[in-house]
């Protein structure tokens, strides 16, 4: 199992990854922090521990940013032990939350727990879903798109526009129902935000071969063309 250790205290890092990876985690640390996603993407670690006060952007933030990409447990650790700061940890897509100075057996027994519910004997077995349209499939539940040979990883909301389209395949979908299917409160939504998300999702698309296949339908909506 492949853990992302994301704390800028050098000794502490050193201390956890060594403790962890006696019991054969491979534990990851960056070096770096303004560009954790792209390093989160070469690793696709199985679970995050990730401290709150960080260089450029804290953990709140950056959790917030991995949670469009990824459902791996994320466990906080963090000086800050105020009911709040636990609170916007959970809010922002924590799964706990371990206030330092803590203990390594208290840190392993955490990360075995998550990764057993996760991954192990707790979690929920289930069938794959799918979709498939002609040529491209797509995994909800992995956020991966397949044409052919090639894979794209899409962010959760590129994901939930293009399974709402493949759904529908091939009739139009509304502007308004697109907003209703991926945001539960559609008056807290600026129209504009579908139209930047829809753009990113053609993006994916044309690495994929796939120029022009969402077609904007004046008036009405968008349209999945393959």
């Amino acid at each position: 199992m492949k853990i992302l250790l994301v704390e800028d205290d050098s000794k502490l890092s050193h201390l956890i990854k060594s403790h962890l990876e006696k019991y054969g985690y491979e534990v990851f640390v960056p070096t770096e922090f303004k560009n954790l996603l792209d390093y989160f993407k070469s690793i696709a670690p199985d679970l995050i521990l990730m401290d709150v006060n960080l260089p450029v952007f804290d953990g709140f933030y950056w959790t917030k940013q991995l949670r469009q990409l990824t459902k791996c447990p994320i466990i906080f650790l963090s000086a800050r032990d105020s009911q709040m700061d636990q609170v916007l940890a959970l809010e922002y897509g924590g799964d706990d939350y371990i206030v330092k100075p803590f203990s390594y057996d208290l840190l392993l027994a955490k990360v075995k727990s998550h990764l057993r519910r996760a991954y192990g004997e707790y979690a929920v077995v289930k069938e794959e879903s799918s979709l498939t349209v002609k040529e491209m499939t797509y995994f909800p539940d992995r956020l991966e798109m397949v044409v052919k040979e090639k894979q794209e990883t899409l962010s959760l909301k590129e994901g939930q526009l293009l399974k709402v389209l493949m759904s529908n395949y091939p009739d139009v979908v509304s502007r308004q129902e697109l907003l209703g299917e991926i945001w539960d409160d559609e008056s807290f939504v600026d129209d504009n935000t579908l139209s930047v998300n829809m753009t990113r999702l053609r993006k994916k698309l044309a690495q994929m071969d796939l120029e022009e296949s969402v077609l904007t339908v004046r008036g009405k909506g968008y349209r999945l063309v393959i």
